[in-house]
Parts: C-alpha cells; sequence; structure tokens
C-alpha cells in the first residue's frame, strides 16, 4: 500500500484541521478517517507525537476541558499555512489520489477473494455433485453474493471520489488564476493611483513615479532643471513577470519589482528629507489600499 501523506504532509493537515476549530487528539484522527472515506484511520501514536512536536514549536497550543488536551491553532501556525497555501491545495488533491488508491486495492482485494471464493465453490461442486444444494451450499452462495455486492459498492465509491478529485482539481486551478488575476489588477491599480498622487504632487516624487510608471510624473522638481528628464517606461511593467501559478509569490515578485524601480530612480535623482516625507505618506497610504484589496480576495 503506497503511503498516504508523504513526509512532512501530516503536520500540514493537522495545521489544517486545527484552524478549522479546535480539537483534541481522538477527534483530529476521527476527522481523519472520515475525510478517507473510513479507508485509513492514523494510529495515536501517529498523530499525539506530532501534536507535541507542532506545540513546541510554537504553532498550536491546548488547554485542559474535561480531562483532555484540546489543541489550537496560534497565529504562528496560520501563518505557515498562508505561506503553505499552495501547498496544502496540493496535499487536498494528493489525500484524493490516496482515497482512490485504496478504493482501488480493496477493490483488487475483493475480486481476488470473490475468484478464491469460485474457485472454492467449483471444487466444492466437484467433490459432492449429489449434495449441491445442502447448506454448506447456500451458504458459499451467500458468500459469493455479499463478495459481489462489496465489490460493486467499493468500485461505485472509487467511482465517485474519482469523479469529486477531477471535479474539485478544476475548481482548484480556477480559483488559483482568478486569485492570480486579481492580485495583478489590484497592484496595477494602486501603481495607477501612486502615478496620479505623485504627478500632482511634483518634486521629485513626481520624476520618480514617471521614471518606474511611464513618464507621467508631474511638474519638474524645483531647482531641478539640470537633472535629466526621467525615462519614459511601459505603463504595463509587470507584463513581463510569467504567471508561475502561486498567486501569493506572483505578488511579492511585482512588490519586489515596484521597490526596485523606486530605488534605482531614488538613487539617480536623489532625495530631500522633505520629499522622503512626502513619499511615506503616499506609500502609506498605497499599502493601506492594497492591504484592505487583498483582504478582500476569497
Amino acid at each position: 500500500m503506497p503511503p498516504v501523506f508523504a513526509h512532512g504532509r501530516l503536520r500540514l493537515y493537522l495545521l489544517k484541521l486545527l484552524d478549522e476549530a479546535p480539537r483534541h487528539g481522538y477527534e483530529v484522527i476521527r476527522l481523519l478517517e472520515e475525510r478517507f472515506q473510513g479507508l485509513y484511520a492514523p494510529s495515536a501514536g501517529t498523530v499525539y507525537p506530532r501534536l507535541a512536536k507542532l506545540e513546541a514549536e510554537g504553532l498550536v497550543t491546548h488547554a485542559t476541558e474535561g480531562g483532555r488536551k484540546v489543541y489550537s491553532i496560534t497565529e504562528a501556525g496560520r501563518a505557515e499555512l498562508a505561506d503553505r497555501s499552495g501547498e496544502l491545495a496540493d496535499l487536498e488533491l494528493e489525500i484524493r489520489d490516496s482515497v482512490t488508491e485504496l478504493a482501488a486495492e480493496i477493490r483488487e482485494d475483493v475480486r481476488g477473494a470473490a475468484g478464491d471464493l469460485r474457485r472454492e465453490m467449483r471444487a466444492a461442486a466437484s467433490a459432492s455433485a449429489t449434495h449441491v444444494e445442502d447448506e454448506s451450499w447456500k451458504a458459499a452462495k451467500e458468500e459469493l453474493r455479499k463478495a459481489r455486492h462489496e465489490w460493486k459498492e467499493q468500485a461505485r465509491r472509487a467511482k465517485d471520489e474519482s469523479r469529486r478529485a477531477r471535479e474539485e482539481a478544476q475548481q482548484a486551478r480556477r480559483q488559483a488564476k482568478e486569485a492570480q488575476d486579481r492580485a495583478r489588477e489590484e497592484v496595477q491599480r494602486i501603481a495607477g493611483q501612486l502615478q496620479e498622487q505623485f504627478a500632482k504632487s511634483g518634486g521629485v516624487l513626481g520624476s520618480l513615479a514617471g521614471a518606474w510608471l511611464g513618464g507621467a510624473g508631474g511638474p519638474a522638481p524645483s531647482g531641478s532643471a539640470d537633472r535629466p528628464a526621467p525615462p519614459v517606461v511601459d505603463t504595463d511593467w509587470a507584463q513581463d513577470l510569467a504567471a508561475t501559478g502561486e498567486p501569493a509569490r506572483d505578488l511579492d515578485r511585482l512588490l519586489d519589482r515596484f521597490r526596485d524601480e523606486v530605488r534605482d530612480a531614488a538613487r539617480d535623482h536623489g532625495v530631500t528629507p522633505a520629499q522622503l516625507a512626502e513619499a511615506r505618506a503616499h506609500l502609506a497610504a498605497a499599502a493601506t489600499r492594497l492591504t484592505s484589496a487583498l483582504g478582500d480576495t476569497p
């Protein structure tokens, strides 16, 4: 039988279960058995040591209720779940694949048992042809009927699980693509707003915004007539960043691009204390809007 969880994946899934609600160890074991349609249940010797290790790492904590430890996820645990959201989605698909494989193995076992039973029945019929209707023969027929019913039931469950896994995988891909598109659009929208604000504010900030966002950086700063004009760049500055399929990672790359572009422009043109204060105010407002927008993303 193939392993149900790859190395380190059970640890991640325990964090997911505790993020849903505080639970005691036995409840965690029961939930895992339910998620696997009764085909797999981890032992207490598998679950409790991992819960203790998660607590030692500060990812979960526990309180005693009715003589039992009830485990809850900490903020550090939620942060790890957020950082590994893509890996968690892959894990959900792997669990469904594991259920399908386990069901297939059970189906093969049932098929083999049914074949053995048929051979035994044929041998019994050959040895006792005159007593085909005695009690043992009736019991054998009943066993065969039960074996066929069990095989059909396992086949049906395996087929249903495979169909659900395909549908959920398609939905997960759609959601990931939509989240990535929304994040890209929101960053570009905020960038456009920064461009407008910097252009209205003037000063070196206007030049920086023009250099980064496409050369629409407002009036030239006072005392900067001898400075070179800011370069004109494509307003679709983030389109050359190929999507990785991980929205959180793509957003990090967009923010890195923003930081590098503005830093380079500031180094080339220089920034006064007054302009720094102005930049801080604009960036704080942009950060507030972007954080709020991303907080509304499903």
